[in-house]
């Protein structure tokens, strides 16, 4: 009975602390969350063979703090965000790929060309710049002409269109206007005979 109390107890408690950790999946998470996480789940299992549950609780809390203390201290000082998470990395300039950093970091340009697949792009010269971030995700920016049109631009385009139509029949009714003036004063200028 006390083997499934604790069973019970530890996934309550895992969940608690995997919550305290924060809501990042997988591919979101930094070396040192990852290697925490893994020491974590492997920690929760000893206690069911070990009857030391308590204990568990004591490491993993600590392991949780140590995680906390160390997200704040990257929040607070950049020189430990770089030392412990890393900075992001250029792998695509101006749709060129740059080499030395694809090699500095073991990630090749098939690896690339999925990611990049996966974000809906499939040609390398529409990317104005990617970075491959700490956890792993492709950040990019488009050049120019493959962007798409955001329903705000769409919007101001569409306004100006009505403007200038709005231009053009605003013209054309006063040249109407202008030509029947014309004729009118034509008539009164020149009336017609009498036969």
């Amino acid at each position: 009975m006390e083997f499934i109390f604790n069973s019970i107890l530890l996934v309550l408690y895992g969940t608690f602390v995997l919550r305290l950790a924060g809501r990042k999946s997988i591919s979101q998470m930094t070396v040192a969350q990852t290697i925490i996480m893994i020491s974590i789940g492997s920690l929760m299992i000893q206690p069911i063979a070990n009857k030391s549950t308590y204990r568990t609780f004591i490491v993993a809390a600590v392991f949780i703090a140590t995680l906390i203390l160390l997200e704040y201290l990257q929040i607070k000082f950049n020189y430990i965000e770089k030392m412990i998470t890393g900075k992001s990395k250029v792998v695509i300039h101006d749709g060129k790929i740059v080499e030395a950093t694809m090699k500095k970091l073991r990630f090749s340009v098939d690896q690339l060309e999925i990611r990049l697949r996966q974000l809906g792009i499939s040609n390398i010269a529409d990317v104005k710049t990617a970075t491959l971030e700490p956890n792993g995700q492709i950040g990019y920016e488009l050049m120019r002409h493959a962007k798409p049109l955001t329903v705000g631009e769409f919007e101001k385009l569409m306004s100006s269109f009505f403007q200038i139509q709005q231009t053009k029949n605003k013209q054309s009714q006063n040249i109407n206007i202008f030509d029947e003036l014309k004729q009118e004063q034509h008539q009164t200028q020149h009336p017609p005979r009498l036969q």
